[in-house]
């Protein structure tokens, strides 16, 4: 651009035309240079730009760099966010709009694979047709550390009060002094950048969250740690409604509304995926068996693959479910809405035909498009309460009772033929918050398992191998769900840990998952079940998605997809648009608004790989924030039951400690080793126990034991520990640090009750390797 005539101080309009229209980042220097500006000009300049910056004229990019308020620099630094097919998506590292941030598409280059989830670039960004695209420039090191955590007042050195980062993962053992607390309160939730080293780390405050302990709140602070969206842009809720009102016809759908078709679901379902039926084959081919229809919600027909629907919903990946709240993968209106199969509603359906013989086996299935209208929708303790009397509700219609009866006698050849398939049966508990209606915690609870779940899991199941197998029956590409079996390493691990209970293990023989239930149904009657269950876990590898069949190890099948719920898992939707295109079912019509296709596509279908990993790893952080906030409702819950002794089980041991659990509850603890006693304590490894110097005393994984519930942080979710007979702070506690970065200690939350209290660092102790 041709450097302006000097004419004096330029005007803010013509400043921010010429951002605008420049190609490259535009800063102070290029401004004065561009405008011909000299000596006093350039003062007079700097304070122009300062006074438009604080009228929102323009903002400050990194690197000094200025760009139109609300808008993109020309230049600026991007983390990658998502890998959708072939294409990379990223987000600007620091965004201070109004609105979301936007996302930019990254022109690799070549570069194909260079580039991952997280990485953080320097790119220069370009705006075409609607949006905008970053070409990249150089990859970046990782930012400064950004920390999630809860702002509390306590004092510093020399008594000084000062205010304090409580950081909210349970792993940190420090609380951090705040530089610049910006506008945040004390005790609320913010992101905070750390700088400096050592001794001389300080917080300072980017992003004020809100209020983690207002009612129905504490997932904020999952939320906000692992950054999972959860707030829907304008672009994407009006597609959804423009979605939301596509015609539902029976043109090229067969009419199913004629069936007594029921959905059965937990009792707090906010959606409705699926819905089942099922009647005795009339066929004399197929004497004893019968034919059964899993009906799942067409969430391919509302939701078109390169729409902004799409675009959100992949980078979701699936829903998040909380005690307070859901994060969907798709707005209300299609998750609550149109695609929840709802009794009494016309609903668009992706229908799964099967037939059962007498011992279990599906003999054949086909796929298509349907309509359907559900007779009810049914609580799992209804259904169950309903088959085990006998006896209707009051609601429900004549036919709906008779179709449970069905449903349990087919469900009982699928149950004969997963038993002869001897899947996996790890019966572990999980946990269930439950919140009175002002948002407080009522009661924690395991969830109880009832036949009625059983039996929709392996209709479930029964349907996912079909749509795997209809896919490869056409060559088509498939959305697998992989489980592989256990790596060598974690058997030897696991034939360690049993030799401890004088069980042997050979790694020589096939594994199969029948190996560990017998192992499992060789504690039947031992209270240390549990152990060796969890023990078992960990030996297993985590399932993924991917293109390329491994099979299932844990459901000891060949072939597996998930099929049933895509509303809220992103991997069953890329399945749904795969049978699309095989089977030929594209319904007529072309949405004046919407993309035409409902399909998988050329370019998905080439994409599977990098999508698949990209929807597996935020499966792992849900169900890691999942977690998280359970943990916190579970501290929060035993907050005021601090000082109180509990019933716990050891469910791990470290150098440093051990850990338990609540019976009953669940939340992980620590027992500091500076409790345990005033003499030396040594590690058993092979073992998994702590044992004392002289013998007298030993902490082993599995053993119940009565503790004192010293601390519980439903910041982080973390609880602490304490042999009910141990002096106040332990044997050889040491105290807390007072130079910048300090030792956890007492905090209160907005309402001043006490949540935390000191806690000490633990002392060294020796390793013994010894075994037993």
């Amino acid at each position: 651009m041709a450097r302006k005539k000097h004419v004096g101080l330029p005007t803010p309009d013509q400043i921010l035309r010429f951002i605008e229209e420049s190609k490259d980042a535009v800063g102070k220097r290029e401004i004065a240079k561009h405008f011909a500006l000299h000596g006093n000009e350039k003062i007079a300049l700097k304070a122009l730009l300062k006074d438009m910056t604080d009228e929102g004229l323009v903002d400050l990019a990194p690197g000094r760099a200025f760009h139109k308020h609300g808008g993109l620099p020309r230049v600026t630094v991007l983390r990658v966010v998502a890998i959708e097919g072939s294409n990379l998506w990223a987000v600007p590292d620091r965004w201070e709009g109004a609105g979301p941030a936007p996302r930019l598409r990254v022109m690799e280059q070549g570069r194909k694979g260079a580039l991952g989830v997280g990485d953080r670039i320097l790119a220069r960004t370009e705006e075409r047709g609607s949006g905008h695209v970053a070409h990249p420039m150089k990859r970046l090191a990782a930012s400064a550390e950004m920390v999630i955590g809860v702002l509390v007042e306590d004092v510093g050195p020399g008594g000084k009060p000062m205010i304090w980062l409580r950081p909210a993962d349970k792993r940190a053992r420090y609380d951090f002094a705040v530089a610049d607390k910006g506008d945040a309160d004390i005790g609320d939730l913010v992101r905070a950048e750390l700088t400096g080293r050592g001794a001389a780390i300080k917080a300072k405050v980017v992003d004020r969250i809100g209020d983690p302990f207002a009612p129905r709140s504490l997932s904020m602070i999952a939320i906000a740690r692992h950054e999972i969206p959860h707030v829907f842009d304008g672009e994407t809720l009006a597609e959804a409604e423009r979605a939301a009102k596509l015609p539902l016809t029976p043109g090229g759908r067969e009419d199913l509304r004629d069936l007594p078709i029921v959905a059965i679901d937990p009792i707090d379902a906010r959606d409705h995926d699926d819905a089942v039926w099922a009647i005795p084959d009339d066929e004399p081919g197929n004497k004893g068996g019968f034919r059964a229809i899993v009906a799942i919600a067409d969430v391919s027909y509302y939701v078109r693959p390169d729409g902004a629907l799409d675009r959100e919903a992949r980078r979701r990946g699936n829903s998040v479910y909380f005690p307070d709240r859901v994060v969907p993968m798709l707005p209300e209106t299609l998750s609550a809405g149109v695609c929840s199969l709802k009794a009494g509603e016309d609903r668009a359906a992706m229908a799964c035909h099967l037939v059962i013989d007498k011992h279990g086996k599906v003999t054949s299935w086909r796929f298509n498009r349907a309509l359907v209208r559900l007779r009810a929708n049914i609580a799992y303790e209804h259904a169950q309460a309903a088959y085990d009397a006998d006896t209707p509700r009051d609601d429900w219609d004549a036919d709906v009772l008779p179709t449970l009866r069905n449903l349990w006698a087919c469900w009982a050849l699928l149950a004969k033929a997963r038993a002869a398939r001897d899947p996996l049966d790890l019966d572990l508990p999980e946990r269930q918050v439950i919140l009175d209606e002002q948002g407080s915690i009522a009661e924690i609870r395991v969830r109880d398992r009832l036949d009625s779940m059983r039996l929709i899991e392996d209709y479930m199941i029964a349907a996912n191998v079909a749509a795997a197998k209809a896919l490869e029956a056409k060559k088509s590409p498939v959305m697998y769900r992989i489980h592989e079996p256990p790596s060598r390493e974690k058997l030897v691990g696991l034939k360690d840990y049993l030799e401890t209970f004088e069980r042997s293990f050979a790694l020589g023989q096939v594994i199969t998952p029948a190996v560990f239930n017998r192992l499992i149904d060789g504690f039947s009657e031992d209270d240390r079940l549990p152990e060796i269950m969890q023990a078992i876990l960990r030996s297993q590898t985590q399932a993924y998605y991917g293109p390329a069949n491994a099979g299932h190890f844990g459901l000891a099948l060949g072939s597996y997809a998930h099929f049933t719920s895509p509303i809220r898992r992103y991997a069953d939707l890329i399945v749904h648009r795969a049978l699309v295109d095989s089977y030929k079912l594209e319904v007529p019509g072309k949405p004046k608004d919407l993309p035409a296709r409902t399909g998988l596509g050329e370019a998905d279908a080439k994409g599977l790989s990098r999508i698949g990993e990209a929807i597996s790893a935020l499966e792992r952080r849900a169900m890691e924030a999942e977690r998280e906030t359970v943990d916190r409702y579970v501290a929060a819950y035993l907050a005021t039951k601090t000082g109180e002794i509990v019933v716990a089980r050891i469910t791990g041991v470290q150098p440093f400690g051990f850990f338990a659990t609540v019976d009953g509850l669940g939340g992980d603890g620590l027992v500091p080793v500076s409790t345990l006693g005033s003499e030396r304590f040594f590690y058993d490894e092979a073992a998994r126990s702590l044992d004392s110097e002289h013998g007298r005393v030993s902490y082993t994984v599995g053993q119940w034991i009565e503790l004192r519930l010293m601390d519980a942080n439903p910041v982080s979710g973390a609880l602490r520990f304490e042999l009910p007979d141990a002096p106040e702070g332990g044997f050889r506690n040491r105290p807390p640090r007072r130079d910048g970065v300090k030792a956890k200690g007492a905090m209160k939350d907005k309402a001043g009750k006490h949540m935390v209290g000191k806690r000490g660092r633990p002392a060294n102790i020796k390793h013994k390797g010894r075994k037993r």
